[in-house]
């Protein structure tokens, strides 16, 4: 009984499979015959040829228009460097090269399962497009130059993004006017600023090479491609972002580099495209940047992200920019810590009091006092504070210290860390006046504002700078602003580098002002260091009716030079 068993199990199995296998192959599928493109047609069209211009009118461009039974799709390779996917057989090249010259174009008809058949096709074409000036700038003028470009970080919106079109008439698909508001060093961003961008000159042409990444993919490319936006990625996802790339120079041909402008002047009207789907650390799927601007030193352009009407505007340095600013001066000469509790050094510190003339001449309704009320130096700090209370005739009272008489300089880093005073009406003020003011008096004796607050707007300070300008015989004056977070909760760092040549200032070491010096300024002699914090006036504004008293903490006072 035992072996019939087994034998009734072996005929079950074998009836088993019989069945499986008959129903594999009900289920088979039939793919058809695999055949290569054929009969692949070229046409080429080399723009403005004629009798009398055999190689064309000098644009360089050439039309193709590939035709091949049984293809799917195109691809070229240019005979210059360049190659291109067009699916639907129909494309215009720009040749760059000046002059005429005999190109080989490489033509690759795609059919199904990816077979392939080739044809090639000479022709030559004369371009007398030449920006040799940017390429110069580029890479340098001598075969075998080579320059590195990074990303201008240290400066505000070395990123931006506008539209393609027209869509308002007032110019915006010529600037960033979607996008303009990164700061300098943008932590989302920071994955990126250690890029390296080199263009090299050799004895064709120029190369291009991204030696150090990541890209930077934006959400709204990130999108198209599937994966994690605004954040940087590797090679796994922008494939095409290392290798060695030709560089083409070509007209610009977008609206944005014939009809717009930026920050008021023409784009250059010159673009060039990085072969391979090379590109600047930017990942948007193209490869082709209108120059706006070049020079030894900065490289501004403009690309268009594949697919949409994005438009993304970069900027980039050839000095790699140092988070923190290099500065001339740096060996300490003065200073004060304010470690000594009581009142502020007699020695480095004098004050003015009262209520001068006309509000010290902007309206001020404080008295200005050298009473421990009004400054005092606690807890490592020198406050300063503004109080409301009837003194001598006035409602408001506070402290104007400097070092008039006491140290005066002439060029130099002023660093100060300060908390600012809250409420609507303080304006409190970290400055210097040219020591000769009593005796030429204001402007003439020049002032430099390294921090102002307005009573109103506690989210910004102000650099400025105020003189005479005796060629015009007017007052002059030079500002600008930066935000600022918890400026009246936290300290934070107000700088002045004053050179010869420059007056620049610095909010956490972030430079948001620059002011060229000259011999007819009169910020080539010594100056004094003032420190106030003032009520209503010009730029305090109207004080809060619920004020009663505010302070401004300074940590130090350093000076270098």
């Amino acid at each position: 009984m035992k072996k019939i068993s087994t034998y009734i199990k072996l005929i079950s199995i074998q009836l088993l499979v019989l069945l499986l296998f008959n129903q594999c192959q009900d289920n088979e599928y039939e793919f058809g015959e695999i055949i290569a493109p054929s009969a692949i047609q070229i046409t080429t069209e080399i723009i403005g040829k004629d009798g009398a211009n055999p190689n064309g009118d000098g644009s360089g461009k050439v039309k193709f228009s590939i035709v091949a039974s049984n293809a799917l799709s195109y691809s070229i390779n240019f005979g210059d460097g360049t190659s291109k996917s067009i699916p639907n057989g129909q494309v215009t090249h720009v040749y760059s090269k000046t002059g005429v010259h005999k190109y080989t174009a490489v033509i690759n008809a795609i059919g199904a399962g990816g077979t392939k058949s080739i044809k090639t096709v000479t022709l030559e074409v004369f371009s007398s497009f030449s920006d040799v000036e940017a390429e110069n700038f580029l890479s340098g003028p001598n075969v075998g130059d080579q320059k590195k470009w990074y990303w201008q970080a240290d400066k505000k919106l070395h990123v931006g993004l506008g539209p393609v079109t027209d869509d308002y008439g007032n110019g915006e698909f010529a600037y960033e006017a979607w996008w303009n508001a990164i700061q300098p060093w943008d932590t989302e961003k920071s994955c990126m600023y250690d890029n390296e961008f080199v263009f090299t000159r050799t004895a064709t042409g120029i190369t291009f090479e991204q030696t150090v990444g990541p890209a930077f993919v934006p959400g709204a490319y990130a999108s198209v491609l599937g994966v994690t936006s605004d954040t940087c990625h590797d090679q796994t996802v922008a494939t095409t972002m290392f290798g060695v790339k030709n560089v083409t120079f070509t007209p610009s041909n977008s609206k944005a580099a014939l009809q717009g402008t930026y920050n008021g002047n023409p784009y250059r009207k010159t673009s060039f495209e990085l072969s391979d789907g090379g590109f600047m650390g930017w990942f948007v799927g193209a490869s082709k940047y209108d120059i706006i601007s070049v020079s030894a030193t900065e490289l501004i352009v403009r690309i268009i992200q594949k697919g949409n009407g994005f438009a993304w505007y970069h900027k980039f340095t050839s000095t790699k920019p140092v988070k923190g600013p290099s500065y001339t001066y740096n060996t300490l000469v003065w200073e004060d810590q304010f470690n000594t509790p009581g009142a502020p050094d007699a020695t480095k510190w004098t004050y003015d009091t009262g209520t001068g003339t006309n509000g010290w001449g902007n309206n001020e309704v404080q008295y200005y006092t050298d009473r421990a009320d009004n400054v005092k130096v606690e807890n490592g700090n020198l406050v300063i504070t503004a109080k409301k209370e009837n003194f001598s005739g006035s409602q408001y009272t506070s402290a104007r210290l400097k070092t008039q008489g006491l140290y005066n300089f002439t060029y130099g880093r002023v660093e100060v860390r300060a908390k600012l005073p809250a409420g609507a009406g303080t304006w409190p003020a970290i400055w210097m006046l040219g020591a000769n003011f009593p005796t030429v008096g204001w402007p003439r004796c020049g002032e430099i504002d390294i921090m102002e607050q307005t009573g109103a707007a506690k989210n910004s300070v102000l650099g400025t700078c105020h003189w005479f300008d005796t060629a015009n015989n007017v007052k002059a004056d030079f500002s600008r602003t930066s935000a600022i977070a918890n400026a009246t909760s936290d300290f934070h760092k107000y700088t002045l580098e004053w050179t010869a040549q420059t007056i620049k200032i610095y909010l956490d070491d972030v430079q948001f002002y620059e002011l060229a010096n000259n011999a007819n300024l009169p910020f080539n002699s010594d100056f004094f260091l003032i420190l106030n914090v003032a009520m209503g006036g010009t730029l305090g504004g109207t004080i809060d009716a619920t004020f009663s008293q505010a302070t401004m903490e300074i940590d130090y006072v350093k000076v270098y030079q």
